[in-house]
């Protein structure tokens, strides 16, 4: 389904499946969470960097009504073999349960969880039907999922959370974490939530700040763009990623204790740099390489964001370039379809930077690109991706983004 498809679309749409499915979501609302395009530091969130990334309008559509009992019923289109999903509250398998290990049903099960958990009492029941577009890898599908189940548990119960704003951040990554075992960091989830159209967000995790910068006036005309692979990957918890966070881990802790710092973000005078791979780039070689990144991507990401702030998009996307090949080459996390992707869209003229996304190994990249070249560069990838994955040539798809609110409730259904 098409993000920009108007309100009434979508309500029919969700209508049409209830009444399929036998639920009943009429007169109730529509929440619909965003995808996120991070800007930088991708893969620093648990490596203690700051980010700046952008809400887009890839999303997450539920519709929701409270149905008077104490059991919810869900519906994914998206995952239609899985059927109606029904529960109570009171039974939610424990974390990483064999029967919902490869069901999307750890998601909304984890979500209960983890809310009872944190002392929340849940007792309402209500029917929902989900549908999204957000490709699988890349844009943060689950952390759009989890934030929006979440806010609908609470919304419905009559619940709110207290004064600290990061407490949902908090609560979305326990459920990846907690619940499903996947050892996200939590750069997705401050990217949707905290999403504003039209202007970039940045956080300091030294403080859990967030502040919002607007693109500087002089910027040209351009667009961000998702290049989705069609590959999917089945979770963090199942892909390279989990093996480099375990690597910068390991590495903090190991060099840390030698030269004094917590997290690889901390490593930020060259001389400590060198001194760090003098003493471990024989012994650590692979570890070096992502401190190598890290450290970098750092440098680099003050420059960027500078360069958002006056409009200096040559500047944006040359910065994203760069991280990419540190990605590729150095944190090693990108994979085949996705480089194919970025080695296309650097042949055409007026793509100012491009790279993977998420969490690595399949899913979407991501391009900036001068708004007048936007055709030329779905020209390309229609030739270049179908001949280097044949395999993909029938369900790739390149996306002009926007950028919008991370989290919008539409009322009456």
């Amino acid at each position: 389904m098409k993000s920009d498809k108007s309100k009434l679309t979508i309500n029919q749409e969700l209508l049409r499946i209830a009444k399929q499915q036998g639920l009943n979501i009429k007169g109730g609302k529509i929440r619909r969470t965003s995808s996120r395009f991070c800007l930088g530091v991708e893969h620093g969130d648990y490596n203690g960097t700051e980010l700046f990334g952008v809400g887009t309008d890839r999303f997450i559509w539920m519709a929701y009504k409270p149905n008077g009992t104490n059991t919810i019923r869900l519906y994914s289109h998206n995952f239609p073999d899985d059927g109606i999903l029904e529960f109570r509250s009171n039974e939610i398998p424990p974390p990483r349960h064999p029967s919902i290990i490869d069901s999307w049903a750890r998601f909304p099960l984890g979500c209960v969880h983890i809310l009872s958990k944190a002392g929340f009492k849940l007792e309402a029941g209500f029917d929902a039907v989900l549908i999204g577009n957000i490709p699988a890898g890349g844009m943060s599908r689950s952390a759009s999922l989890t934030l929006n189940l979440l806010l609908t548990l609470l919304e419905v119960n009559h619940l709110k959370l207290g004064r600290d704003k990061m407490q949902i951040i908090d609560l979305a990554q326990a459920v990846e974490t907690d619940y499903i075992g996947s050892p996200c960091g939590q750069l997705d989830q401050i990217m949707i939530y905290f999403a504003k159209a039209g202007m970039g967000t940045h956080y300091n995790p030294q403080n859990r700040s967030i502040r919002y910068i607007p693109l500087g006036s002089k910027a040209p005309d351009f667009r961000i763009v998702s290049l989705d692979t069609a590959t999917v990957r089945p979770g963090l918890e199942k892909s390279t990623y989990k093996t480099r966070r375990k690597e910068c881990d390991e590495f903090a802790a190991l060099a840390g204790r030698k030269f004094g710092f917590k997290q690889l973000a901390d490593v930020r005078d060259e001389k400590m740099y060198q001194k760090i791979l003098a003493a471990f780039g024989k012994s650590h070689p692979a570890h070096c390489d992502r401190l190598t990144y890290i450290y970098h991507a750092q440098k680099r990401f003050y420059k960027m964001l500078k360069a958002w702030r006056t409009g200096d998009i040559n500047t944006v996307g040359a910065i994203f370039r760069e991280d990419g090949l540190g990605l590729r080459d150095q944190y090693k996390i990108s994979g085949p379809e996705l480089e194919t992707m970025c080695d296309i869209a650097r042949t055409v003229s007026g793509v100012y930077g491009e790279r993977m996304l998420g969490g690595g190994d399949k899913g979407a990249a991501g391009a900036i690109v001068a708004a007048g070249s936007i055709k030329a560069l779905h020209q390309a990838v229609d030739v270049g991706y179908p001949r280097s994955v044949p395999a993909l040539a029938k369900k790739y798809a390149v996306h002009t983004l926007s950028l919008v609110d991370g989290v919008t409730v539409f009322d009456s259904i």
